[in-house]
């Protein structure tokens, strides 16, 4: 071994993997599969919005701006959960929970990813998308995360809401003004938020019982949770379908939300006749696909009738 250089010493070979595991957990932080779900719905979003093809700096500057700001939220998020992150098998593995990252480092990231959220939408885009983004991360971590969570079991269909921000983001990234168009694409993610939650909640109701989480599964019988996921999913249907006719949509986007729409309710109810965590999670992955395609439709529809 040099010992100038250090070359060959293990200590020097382990510190790359160490940096890059520092790095795995902050992103961790960021949810980083809920983020992409959320960006989505921002890209068709904003196709309807201009009626044809927005510029791709727009866009790219859109979408980093809502992922830093959810990015944010959720961080914080699991500093205020870490307590019963660490209860729970589905989250025990999270950086705060393992030690990866401190509460105090997490904090301050959040703090930087919010920042530079609100800094890049309000130069580079309007002060409205700038306002909305962070709007929502306040939402989510001060009404949801630590008002609703512990102690409603309402807590994920108030919380949704701020699921449904980014499209009023993307929406007003394009026109700078919202309007009822936009409206109704954030009733469709805050309507389809319950049963795709509920679904995933089906199957982690043991956890959600012992960090005393009032999530609705956890504490309602299963002819409830049906008829509710079935409820919920039945409006969401109605707005898809209302924004057609308000977005000036055509038969793509109609003909797309009908067959979806159709699906989800028979998977919902079906959902009632064998309420196991098996069928409740093939739900639960069905409407990402759902969310996933509708909004594909939105944006297809939108190039394809303005091009």
């Amino acid at each position: 071994m040099d010992a100038t250089t250090g070359i060959g010493d293990p200590l020097v070979a382990r510190a790359p993997s160490k940096v890059l595991a520092r790095a795995r957990a902050y992103v961790a932080l960021t949810k980083p599969r809920i983020i992409e779900l959320l960006l989505i719905t921002t890209v068709p979003t904003m196709f309807v919005a201009s009626k044809h093809l927005p510029s791709a700096v727009l866009v790219v500057l859109t979408i980093l701006g809502g992922a830093l700001a959810a990015g944010g939220a959720n961080a914080l998020n699991m500093v205020y959960d870490r307590d019963i992150d660490a209860v729970m098998e589905r989250t025990k593995g999270r950086p705060l929970v393992t030690g990866a990252v401190t509460p105090v480092e997490a904090v301050l990231f959040a703090i930087l990813l919010e920042l530079g959220s609100f800094l890049l939408l309000w130069r580079t885009v309007n002060l409205l998308s700038a306002v909305l983004a962070v709007s929502a991360t306040a939402f989510y971590v001060g009404i949801y995360t630590m008002l609703l969570k512990r102690h409603s079991s309402q807590n994920i269909v108030i919380g949704g809401a701020a699921g449904a921000v980014p499209v009023l983001v993307a929406w007003s990234a394009v026109t700078d003004h919202l309007g009822l168009a936009p409206i109704l694409m954030f009733g469709i993610i805050f309507l389809w938020t319950p049963p795709h939650f509920w679904a995933l909640a089906v199957r982690y109701r043991d956890d959600y019982r012992n960090a005393h989480v009032p999530m609705l599964p956890a504490i309602a019988d299963m002819a409830k949770v049906v008829r509710q996921i079935v409820a919920y999913t039945v409006a969401l249907v109605a707005v898809s379908l209302a924004l057609g006719p308000v977005a000036h949509l055509g038969l793509v986007y109609d003909a797309v939300a009908a067959v979806l729409g159709a699906a989800f309710i028979w998977r919902a109810i079906r959902l009632g006749s064998d309420p196991s965590p098996k069928r409740a999670m093939r739900l639960f992955g069905f409407s990402i696909s759902y969310l996933t395609l509708l909004f594909v439709a939105m944006g297809v529809d939108a190039v394809v009738r303005h091009p």
